[in-house]
Order: structure tokens, then C-alpha cells, then sequence
């Protein structure tokens, strides 16, 4: 049985998840997420490093981090809950001014634990702002010491660069020759680097990035063809294959849940 029910207030995403055999594409999320394994096993592959939580273990993935998912258990359903939180809405929520990296993948502590399903009970539930941003300091407040953070290391000003071009190119056809000349590398230099030092090609990180954004079109306008002729999409057919990859369930399914 899969299951995915997203639900969005205060500018967090929650999803409550039950998964037997779906796998999740390599992909990476904008947003710091934050998740409780409630039930089985999450297995997934972070950045090059193979990790496993276990029943109560709590999920850290900072902004732009390459990662993969499935049920680690063939005898046990996964069930789990995940926090989306723009990095904006933490930093504001924490103090900080400069983006923090979170120190660890995998924890085990049951205060921090307790206050990422308390947030996205109420987020799933519907439950007033009021509550949701009272829950939201709670939350964070695990994260004002070292134990949880560290500073982040600045990437390279080339990688950069490179990054902005492609956002630049999400409503059209990648035009990797067009970058690398900018960049005055080759096209392979440039897809080589490009991979060393973020762990995906410049057309993976180009089609997640265009369905980032596509999905933050689809929640502003509800407008699904919209979203597919804005970000460039054959058909709702195409949108909805490569949507359900990174996100469990079709763009279409993910408008219905938007209502």
C-alpha cells in the first residue's frame, strides 16, 4: 500500500507517508526537511553515504541535498512523517541571518522527535496559524545550540554560476553548450564538474529544479496546465511521470490535495 497526503500551512509542507515498494528518484528538496520515522525502516542513499532510520529515528536533509528513498524492510510498511520548511521561514524562526547546515543526518531524541509530529499533526490537520508558529519555535528551538548545526561552507563562485544559469533556462531547454561557453569550459569539463561537486548532472539538477519550481507554480495558481506550459512540459502525461518520482504522488493528485 502507498499513501502520501501533503498538507501546506505557514509556508511548511507536511507529508504523512506509508510506503511498501514505491522508491523515491534521486532528487533534492529547496526546503530544510525534517522527518520521524514512525514505523519500519527508511533506507536511502545522502549524498554518496548509506543510511538507514529506524523507528523513531529522526530524518535531517539541508537545502539542495542529494538523496534517494524506499522501505528498508520487506516485512514492514514504512510509515513516516516529513517537515518542508523554507529556509527564509527557519532562519527567521531560529535568529540567524546566514544559512545553517544541520550537523547530522540521523538522530535519536525523543524532545525533537515529539516536536516535528506535533507540527505536522496540526499542519495536517488544519489546525490555527497561531499554534503552527508557536510549534514552529518549539521545533527550531532544538537547533539553537552546536549540537545540531554547523556553519555553512560557501560553494564555489563557478558552481554557483553555474547553478543561476540553469534556474535562468527551468521554462526552456537546457542548453548546456551555451553555459559551459560561459563558463569557458567544455561542455564535458563543465558536466564534470558540475557532478563532482554536486553530486548530479547538470540536466538532473536542471529537471529537479524545474519541478521545484513547477510544484510551487501548481500550489499558487491550481492551475495544472498552466504549470506544464509555463515550466515547459510535453503533457500532463510527462509532468505527472517525472512529479510522482520525487514526490510519491502525481501533480494531478497533489492539486486535488491543495483544495
Amino acid at each position: 500500500m502507498e499513501k502520501f497526503v501533503y498538507k501546506n500551512r505557514i509556508g511548511i509542507t507536511s507529508l504523512c507517508a506509508k510506503i511498501d515498494k514505491f522508491s523515491y528518484k534521486k532528487h533534492a528538496h529547496e526546503e530544510y526537511a525534517l522527518g520521524v520515522t514512525l514505523n519500519g525502516i527508511q533506507k536511502y542513499n545522502l549524498e554518496g553515504s548509506n543510511l538507514k532510520s529506524y523507528k523513531n529515528g529522526i530524518m535531517l536533509f539541508n537545502p539542495e541535498e542529494l538523496h534517494d528513498g524506499q522501505a528498508g524492510s520487506k516485512d514492514e510498511t514504512l510509515d513516516y512523517v516529513m517537515l518542508y520548511i523554507k529556509p527564509e521561514l527557519f532562519l527567521e524562526a531560529i535568529g540567524k541571518k546566514q544559512i545553517v547546515k544541520f550537523s547530522s543526518s540521523i538522530v535519536y531524541n525523543d524532545k525533537l522527535k515529539q516536536d516535528i509530529i506535533n507540527l505536522s499533526s496540526t499542519i495536517l490537520y488544519e489546525k490555527d496559524e497561531a499554534l503552527c508558529n508557536e510549534l514552529l519555535l518549539n521545533l527550531v528551538d532544538n537547533f539553537t545550540s552546536k549540537d545540531f548545526t554547523i556553519d555553512y561552507k560557501k560553494e564555489s563562485l563557478l558552481i554557483k554560476k553555474a547553478k543561476e544559469m540553469i534556474y535562468y533556462e527551468l521554462d526552456d531547454i537546457l542548453n548546456v553548450e551555451n553555459i559551459s561557453t560561459s563558463l569557458n569550459l567544455t561542455k564535458f569539463q563543465f558536466i564534470r564538474m558540475f557532478k563532482a561537486n554536486t553530486g548530479v548532472t547538470p540536466y538532473q539538477f536542471f529537471l529537479n529544479c524545474k519541478l521545484i519550481h513547477a510544484k510551487k507554480y501548481l500550489e499558487l495558481t491550481k492551475d495544472i496546465y498552466a504549470t506544464i506550459v509555463e515550466y515547459s512540459f510535453t503533457d500532463i502525461s510527462h509532468l505527472n511521470r517525472h512529479f510522482k518520482r520525487v514526490y510519491g504522488i502525481t501533480a494531478y493528485q497533489y492539486l486535488l490535495s491543495l483544495s
